[in-house]
C-alpha cells in the first residue's frame, strides 16, 4: 500500500469516527421527558390541594398553584388555626403569619398582620414588589392597603367563643392541639421542574401578643431551593426556629438523603437537642419534596397526616411515619 492509499484510508476512518461521534452526541442530548406535576400539604387539605391541582394539572407555575392552595384554608370559617376564624391569642386578637418562595430563592413573608384573610398573598407581593423579604405588623398591614387589600374582622363568633372559654382559667400557656389541624404548608414541583413552597398560619391559639412562630422565617418553616428540593413544617414553630428546620432538610437533601431520611434525621436532631422527656411533650412534623418528585414526612408523634396530589395519586391523605408511635 503506498502513501496515497494510506491517507485516503485514513480520511475515510475520520469521517467514520467523526459521523458516529455526532450521532452519539445526538443520542446523549436526549429531551427531557415532562415532569410529573405534584403538590404536596400538611394535614388533611384536599381542598387546598385541588385548588392547587387545577393550576398544576394544566401546567401552570407552581408558585401560582402553592399561593392559591393557600388560600383555600386561609378563607375557611372552619378552619380553627389558620387566616379566616383562626384563635385568636390572649388578647382575643387574630394575628396571621405567612411566607412563600420560589425555585430562584424569591421569597416575600408577612408576621404579625391583622385584618387581612389572605396573608400569604401579601407575601408574595412583598417579594415581587419591595426590595424586602419581610414586612410585620402595622407597616405589613400599611403595604397590603396600598395593594388593594380589604381589611376585615377575622375573629368568628366560634373563636371568639372558644377564647372567652380558655379566659375563665386564663392559662398562660400557648395551646396546641396535635390532633387538630394546624398551619399548612404547601410545596408543588410543576411539569417544567420548578419547585415553590408556601406556609400559612394563626399561630398557636392564646399565644402571647406579638408571638410569631416558625411559618413566616424562611429556613424554618419554610425553605426551597430549585436545584435539590423544598421542605415545610408544623407543629410548634419555636421548635423549628431552633435548628433551621426546613433548610436544615434541604440541606441534608444536597448531601445525598432522601426526602424521608432528611425529614427523620431532622427530628432526631430536634429530639437530641431537647432530650427525650422534653420531646415526648412536643408536636412537630416536616415534610419535604424533592427535585425528582419523591416525598418525605416524619413527626414526632403519631398524629400527623399530609395530602399529596399527583397524576398517580390524587388527593390522597397519607398517615405519617412518627419516632413515638
Amino acid at each position: 500500500m503506498n502513501k496515497f492509499d494510506s491517507r485516503r484510508k485514513f480520511l475515510k476512518l475520520s469521517t467514520f469516527s467523526t459521523a458516529i461521534f455526532s450521532l452519539t452526541k445526538i443520542f446523549a442530548q436526549k429531551t427531557p421527558s415532562l415532569v410529573k406535576p405534584i403538590v404536596v400539604s400538611t394535614w388533611r387539605n384536599t381542598d387546598a390541594n385541588a385548588a392547587a391541582w387545577n393550576i398544576l394539572s394544566a401546567a401552570g407555575r407552581s408558585l401560582d398553584a402553592v399561593e392559591q392552595g393557600a388560600r383555600v384554608p386561609e378563607a375557611n370559617p372552619k378552619d380553627t388555626s389558620v387566616g379566616y376564624g383562626g384563635l385568636p391569642d390572649r388578647e382575643g386578637v387574630v394575628t396571621l403569619d405567612a411566607c412563600i418562595m420560589d425555585e430562584k430563592s424569591n421569597c416575600g413573608s408577612v408576621a404579625f398582620v391583622q385584618g387581612f384573610k389572605h396573608p400569604v398573598s401579601i407575601a408574595r407581593l412583598v417579594m415581587e414588589k419591595t426590595p424586602h423579604v419581610m414586612l410585620v405588623g402595622k407597616g405589613a398591614e400599611q403595604f397590603a392597603l396600598s395593594q388593594g387589600f380589604k381589611k376585615e374582622n377575622l375573629l368568628t363568633k366560634e373563636s371568639e367563643k372558644a377564647w372567652k372559654e380558655w379566659l375563665k382559667k386564663s392559662e398562660y400557656k400557648p395551646y396546641h392541639n396535635p390532633g387538630q389541624h394546624d398551619t399548612i404548608g404547601i410545596l408543588a414541583l410543576d411539569s417544567n421542574g420548578n419547585l415553590s413552597g408556601a406556609c400559612t398560619t394563626s399561630g398557636m391559639a392564646y399565644k402571647m401578643h406579638g408571638r410569631v412562630g416558625d411559618s413566616p422565617i424562611i429556613g424554618a418553616g419554610l425553605y426551597v431551593d430549585g436545584e435539590v428540593g423544598a421542605a415545610t413544617a408544623t407543629g410548634v414553630g419555636e421548635e423549628m426556629i431552633r435548628i433551621a428546620g426546613s433548610h436544615t432538610i434541604v440541606e441534608l437533601m444536597r448531601n445525598g438523603r432522601s426526602p424521608q431520611e432528611a425529614c427523620e434525621e431532622a427530628i432526631k436532631r430536634l429530639i437530641s437537642k431537647r432530650g427525650e422527656e422534653k420531646a415526648k411533650e412536643l408536636s412537630v412534623a416536616f415534610l419535604a419534596l424533592n427535585k425528582n418528585g419523591e416525598v418525605g414526612a416524619y413527626s414526632t408523634n403519631n398524629v400527623f397526616e399530609y395530602t399529596i396530589s399527583s397524576p398517580d395519586q390524587l388527593h390522597q391523605v397519607i398517615k405519617s411515619k412518627s419516632y413515638y408511635n
